[in-house]
């Protein structure tokens, strides 16, 4: 994985392609876009670099007091969501997709504390398709059969659990946003951030030289372009061995790899 992320994300600042879009279902759409109306997300929204349908899950309800939830089969606290009504949203929603598109072109996630957690790896992969369908689920969540039946994907932002998956939404949105060419002025920044080498980036420092009596490492003053790499190389190292070492093994595992097949040929 992290032999090819590079390559991934050259094809993605290079790349030309129709306009990303993402779908979104949910009990409160006056939640979107919210922060992603803001900074470079919007001006790219505000520039049709990408764009938003926010769907109000209610308007599928089949009742006129628009009920979408009902209390768990077999008892228990709160509500769930129910099947029919979620089915009838995400139907109308696969209905605009742009004509020819595919499930696997354009996939459907329910944002859930109990999905496979949200990585880079994951984002650049949304990024990839023509457009994303983002379920907002509440209370206890989706009755299971509409997981099921519509083939939704689970995605969780980590171990934790948020009254909504609109917060979850934007966070994943934002993610995906920011890699679509033409969104951030400088893309080759893309390439020394976080998770996109397999380390954590290295410290960042700017103006004043010093400060508080901390001054910035000498090697970064230098101007010799060689000694920065290979000392931001070595800090991005050292924090991912010490921060994060579900990482640093991966990542380790790979070098290894290059390294022995530099030596086989």
């Amino acid at each position: 994985m992290l032999l090819t992320m590079g390559r991934k994300i050259r094809k993605q600042i290079k790349g030309d392609r129709k306009m990303w879009q993402a779908q979104i279902l949910t009990l409160y759409p006056e939640m979107f876009p919210g922060p992603l109306g803001f900074s470079l997300a919007g001006k790219a929204l505000e520039n049709k670099l990408w764009a938003m349908d926010v769907m109000q899950i209610r308007d599928h309800a089949l009742d006129k007091h628009r009920n979408v939830d009902d209390t768990p089969s077999g008892g228990g606290p709160g509500m769930v969501m129910r099947a029919d009504v979620i089915g009838r949203a995400i139907d109308a929603a696969q209905d605009k997709r742009p004509e020819g598109v595919t499930d696997d072109d354009w996939p459907l996630i329910y944002l859930s504390p109990r999905g496979k957690r949200l990585d880079q790896k994951m984002v650049h992969e949304f990024a990839d398709k023509k457009g994303i369908t983002l379920i907002c689920g509440r209370f206890e969540g989706l009755d299971e059969r509409v997981l099921e039946k519509r083939n939704i994907r689970e995605i969780s932002l980590g171990d934790f659990v948020l009254s909504g998956g609109e917060i979850a939404a934007l966070m994943l949105m934002d993610a995906v946003v920011r890699l679509i060419p033409g969104v951030i002025g400088e893309p080759d920044t893309l390439l020394e951030e976080s998770f996109s080498s397999g380390l954590l980036e290295y410290p960042q420092y700017t103006r004043p030289q010093i400060w508080e009596g901390l001054e910035i490492p000498d090697v970064l003053m230098s101007g010799h372009h060689e000694n920065i790499r290979k000392w931001r190389l070595e800090a991005s190292e050292k924090l991912t061995k010490e921060r994060r070492p579900d990482l640093w093994k991966e990542y380790s595992h790979q070098k290894n790899a290059r390294a022995q097949k530099k030596s086989d040929d």
